[in-house]
């Protein structure tokens, strides 16, 4: 049974699009970049998984990758696709059925809504995507459990659920974790956990 993501993350977004793109748009994301793109081989193929309002998405763009898209938010799709003047899929991480597509993947802060028990097969098709040797990005709220807030809901996450979890899925490999705080004022008591992970060259 394929458990997607709740209705009401999909609706906080869908409600919320144009603030949660303006708060988000403003944010400092040089040093994940830094640590990401070295990895993704001059114009390659990236997908931004879970792009929000394509951020991200356009800035990989606007250096010379081919860029492909997703979010479960209409709305924030709507958004991307407008940024990136190429169609943006509404879709899930559930719903990703590429096979040795990309050069890297992008999940910043999208991962976090998937639920724990949906997280081994979403990690397996975000691989699967994935050509042998390339790389995935992935940050969440440091933690460990689920809960909900504000009308949506996060899988939190740290060191040893993380690797549990990718111990999961035999083909990938963690490189390197560290800690980033949120750069939102509001929110400077929050961390984040990123990691890149590597899928096996066969």
């Amino acid at each position: 049974m394929v458990v997607l993501m709740s209705s009401e993350t999909i609706n906080y977004y869908n409600q919320n699009a144009a603030d949660f793109a303006s708060a988000t748009d403003q944010i400092d994301m040089t040093a994940l970049y830094a640590e990401f793109l070295p990895w993704v081989k001059t114009g390659g193929h990236i997908l931004d998984a879970g792009c929000g309002s394509g951020r991200d998405a356009a800035y990989f763009k606007q250096l010379g990758f081919n860029v492909s898209a997703f979010d479960a938010s209409s709305a924030l799709a709507e958004i991307a696709s407008r940024r990136l003047k190429q169609p943006v899929a509404v879709q899930q991480f559930e719903q990703l059925n590429g096979h040795e597509l990309y050069d890297g993947s992008w999940c910043c802060a999208s991962l976090l809504h998937v639920a724990t028990d949906s997280l081994p097969s979403v990690l397996f098709r975000l691989q699967q995507a994935l050509k042998p040797g390339a790389v995935l990005y992935a940050s969440f709220k440091y933690g460990d459990g689920e809960r909900e807030l504000n009308g949506r809901c996060f899988t939190d996450m740290n060191e040893e659920k993380l690797k549990s979890l990718v111990a999961t899925v035999s083909s990938l490999s963690i490189s390197k974790t560290w800690l980033t705080q949120d750069q939102r004022p509001e929110r400077s008591h929050e961390s984040w956990l990123n990691a890149l992970l590597f899928k096996d060259v066969i």
